[in-house]
């Protein structure tokens, strides 16, 4: 299930309830309120959170130029919506910059929340934006801790910096000046985690703060943690006065609470979020576009962003080229499954669409695992048929479906969606593709 996917669904069903009358009275929204204000409480939304935020939005709805406006319920929706944003920060918040590199990024949270991932996924992001990231070892109690940021950091392209297990403030102290003297223009400390919040960690922390003066704080906090989490992010706030906080998990199971509940309670934006398990599965916040993936109206903005990163322009002129000249083969049709991958897969993008929340597409109701098979299956072909598929009569299709480990039935299926592809695209001969030359 999606993020806010619950949040989602029972929201709308309030506002579904509201768009069915022409007018709206005064009892009929004070009863809607009533059944956002349950389902906020139910997504773990923080209680006084809750209370503040419909109570912004009883004011609003409640005014005269409300209830006499021709789509009262569309106002009403606007106004969640907006309040949500505001709720969530209002606007993406960036990275501090230092004038004088390296800019130093501490990273700080509870053992078992993904800071170490973490810290990798940032530098790896950093590293597309065209930064020279470091990466400082400083948790030395965990077992393997060290280990594991010098694997991830590996994976991220990231150099790691380590000293053993030494006092951390030494350790993040000559990690900047490694970075000083080797051309790094960020730093990224990983420091340690405790499974609960003690004076001991606490105070380290603040050493090593006093020690480097960071030019960001981050705080890493597991979404699914639900009130936890607002609870761990107030207590590391109130001692180290952070600068951000990065949510991790929220592709999970989650309810959602902690996203709606951590500015409001912290007044520190959400600067990032974790959004799978893969080094590249990290995108800044933006609180308008989780807005509405909350109120099911998509983020076609995030959807071209990692369409943008997946397909190139030499990319899309080459497809245009090849459906205008009507020479798409199975070989392209393959790129194009591969540009999928790229994004994320299937479910990464349609989560991102709107009225994905309608949908009701609940975990394994998409079989990723269908675009392998498809992929298998072109692959088992020679050169010649990818190219010339009107070639393959029941011999060719046997031998391709035992070479692929399927059967005649999904070698033709897939021969079917590579005809539909040809004929959607011929409709679109002539026109500009734009950045999704693919069919789901």
């Amino acid at each position: 299930m999606a993020v806010f996917a619950s949040l989602g669904e029972k929201l709308n069903h309030v506002f579904s309830k509201l768009t069915k009358r022409g007018k709206l009275t005064e009892l009929e929204i004070k009863q809607a309120m009533r059944e956002i204000r349950i389902a906020l409480l139910e997504a773990d939304v923080n209680l006084k959170v809750v209370k503040d935020f419909v109570n912004k939005v009883s004011e609003k709805a409640l005014g005269q130029e409300i209830l006499k406006s021709l789509s009262p319920a569309q106002q009403v929706i606007k106004i969640v919506n907006d309040e949500l944003i505001e709720l969530m920060g209002s606007t993406n918040s960036k990275l501090a910059v230092a004038s004088n590199p390296p800019t130093v990024i501490m990273m700080c949270g509870l053992q078992g929340a993904g800071k170490t991932t973490l810290s990798a996924k940032l530098g790896m992001l950093l590293k597309k934006q065209g930064k020279k990231p470091l990466l400082i070892a400083g948790d030395v109690y965990r077992p393997a801790a060290i280990d594991q940021l010098k694997t991830v950091g590996e994976k991220a392209g990231c150099e790691v910096f380590t000293l053993g297990q030494i006092n951390p403030v030494e350790i993040a102290k000559k990690g900047i000046e490694h970075a000083k003297r080797f051309g790094f223009d960020t730093v990224i400390i990983d420091t340690a985690g405790r499974l609960q919040i003690d004076e001991k960690l606490m105070q380290e922390l603040e050493d090593i703060k006093s020690a480097v003066n960071p030019h960001e704080i981050l705080l890493t906090v597991d979404s699914m943690t639900g009130q936890v989490a607002v609870e761990v992010a107030e207590t590391f706030n109130n001692r180290l006065d952070i600068t951000g906080v990065v949510l991790t998990k929220l592709d999970g199971d989650t309810r959602g609470g902690a996203c709606l509940s951590i500015k409001a309670v912290t007044g520190k934006p959400i600067k990032f979020s974790g959004v799978g398990e893969k080094l590249g599965d990290i995108e800044p916040f933006h609180p308008d576009r989780m807005a509405k993936r909350i109120l099911g109206m998509g983020d076609v903005l995030s959807i071209i962003e990692k369409a943008q990163e997946a397909i190139t322009e030499e990319d899309v002129a080459k497809m245009e080229k090849k459906f205008k000249e009507n020479s798409f083969t199975l070989e392209d049709f393959l790129d194009q499954f591969e540009m999928v991958k790229k994004m994320g897969g299937v479910s990464s993008v349609i989560n991102l669409m709107p009225g994905a929340n309608k949908m009701n597409i609940k975990d394994g109701d998409i079989d990723e695992s269908r675009i392998e098979r498809v992929k298998a299956v072109i692959l088992s072909m020679t050169k010649r048929e990818r190219r010339n598929p009107d070639i393959l009569n029941f011999s060719r299709k046997t031998r391709i479906a035992n070479g692929s480990g399927t059967s005649i039935q999904e070698v033709n299926a897939v021969l079917k969606q590579y005809e539909q592809t040809k004929q959607m695209m011929k409709q679109l001969k002539g026109k500009r593709m734009g950045k999704l030359p693919f069919k789901f």
